[in-house]
């Protein structure tokens, strides 16, 4: 036997733990992906340790509470009952079998990729690296992330002298590495999670087949590919490709409104092709965690390789327009009432980035509130997710959740987010102007309502 390669007992010996549900799994991230993650592998009757810096996430997953609207208390006090704890203690590590990273991968102020919580949490991990251990990324991100960039962190902060298995050399000191892009879709009603089939990269073979058996323990089928560089475009794929169709229509529904045409009854008309055609819908502007931001990784890294991505760069263009054209359009409907934009009271409705979610990521609806800000307007909101909207990355409005109540205070009332939980016909009949960036209104015939 060769002295660089081991038997296949680190290998062996994990996937027999995963097989058995035995595996310790380590969740380094607890937020929209990683909680309900975690509840997966808890229904699994996995022991799961969720590890975040945020103490009070930590505290109240150990107190069986939820941060999250869409997942109720009880799931937490089930999964607690399966073993679920929560920690901010990377010493913990240690015991674990698998560790999963779902940190943010956001922006920064020049729209290039922001990659400090991955190696943050790639420089809090290796210490703690023990031989045999399987390493998942989860973060969108660009191809080549896991290889360049995590791997070698990991590598040079061990003190073991760990490497990461690559090939067929599996050498004693050696520990496992996959890339498996998070596909969570908040407020999805429709497709269960577990049916959400799971892309898995390796960085070898052996780490290939213990991430598919890891995540073929929770989901229904799991997608193989041939590496971790092809995960990571894969999804960015998937998001790119709804960032380009969204692009066109809000492109489209611009070129509509000059003709006087509904974009809606257009959408609807060609959805009725049975082939070739798939709907999507225009907005205000993209939000969301993925779809924002991904076309920007790709396009950043397609640089390192002298080739500029125009198409995906024009599609970003396009949408991180629309709450320019949104506040435009609230300005033209103002003065269609001979008011001025500035000193106008306008209430929006609804802040999260998409209907009946508690989710702020790169909402546009922050974006649209800044600018009528600046345009001098005076800014209410009201969203029954949020009681009050305060600093973020991009945004510090400090705001609180006004009641729907004397809506004829407001010079407008601009839809921004339709949440379910609205009366628009009420909306409607107690507002002296609405703006509706989402179509909410359809149906209703009034004089009060523009559609932008």
């Amino acid at each position: 036997m060769s002295s660089q390669t081991v038997p296949a007992t680190h290998f062996s010996e994990l996937k027999s733990k995963i097989e058995q549900r035995q595996a310790r799994v380590a969740i380094i991230g607890m937020g929209y992906v990683g909680l309900p993650l975690a509840l997966l592998y808890s229904e699994r009757s996995f022991k799961v340790t969720g590890f975040d810096i945020d103490e009070r996430k930590v505290s109240t997953l150990n107190s069986g509470g939820s941060y999250i609207f869409r997942i109720t208390p009880a799931e937490i006090l089930a999964a607690r009952e399966q073993g679920l704890s929560a920690t901010s203690d990377y010493a913990q590590l240690k015991s674990m079998d698998a560790v999963i990273i779902c940190v943010p991968t956001p922006l920064n102020e020049y729209h290039e990729p922001d990659l400090s919580y991955i190696t943050g949490t790639a420089e809090s991990i290796a210490p703690h690296l023990r031989a045999g251990q399987l390493v998942v990324l989860e973060s969108t991100t660009y191809p080549g992330t896991t290889e360049e960039v995590l791997v070698p962190i990991l590598e040079k902060g061990n003190k073991s002298g760990l490497k990461a298995a690559r090939g067929e050399d599996q050498g004693e000191k050696s520990f496992f590495v996959a890339f498996s892009p998070e596909r969570e879709d908040p407020g999805n009603q429709t497709v269960a999670r577990r049916d959400i089939p799971k892309v898995v990269g390796g960085l070898s073979p052996r780490a290939s087949e213990l991430s598919g058996a890891l995540y073929g323990a929770i989901f229904n089928r799991t997608v193989p590919v041939s590496s971790p560089a092809a995960a990571e475009m894969t999804k960015l794929l998937e998001n790119i490709y709804r960032c380009v169709n969204i692009a066109l229509v809000n492109e489209l529904k611009l070129l509509c409104l000059r003709m006087g045409l509904d974009i809606w009854e257009v959408i609807d008309a060609a959805s009725t092709k049975p082939f070739g055609f798939h709907p999507f819908y225009p907005g205000p502007g993209l939000g969301g965690h993925c779809i924002p931001v991904d076309p920007f990784y790709l396009s950043w890294k397609a640089k390192e390789w002298d080739f500029r991505t125009r198409f995906i760069e024009l599609a970003g263009e396009i949408n991180v327009n629309m709450p320019y054209h949104v506040m435009d359009s609230v300005a033209k409907a103002l003065n269609q009432h001979r008011k001025a934009l500035n000193g106008s009271k306008v209430l929006v409705l609804g802040v999260a980035y998409k209907k009946d979610i508690d989710d702020l990521r790169e909402s546009p609806a922050l974006t649209i509130i800044e600018l009528l800000q600046q345009a001098g307007a005076q800014v209410s909101y009201n969203d029954p997710y949020f009681p009050e909207v305060g600093r973020g990355r991009k945004y510090d409005l400090q705001m609180k959740c006004a009641p729907l109540e004397n809506l004829g205070q407001y010079d407008c009332v601009l839809i921004v987010t339709d949440h379910s939980d609205y009366d628009y016909e009420r909306i409607v009949r107690d507002s002296i102007l609405v703006v509706d960036t989402r179509n909410a209104t359809r149906g209703i015939q009034s004089g009060k309502i523009v559609h932008c």
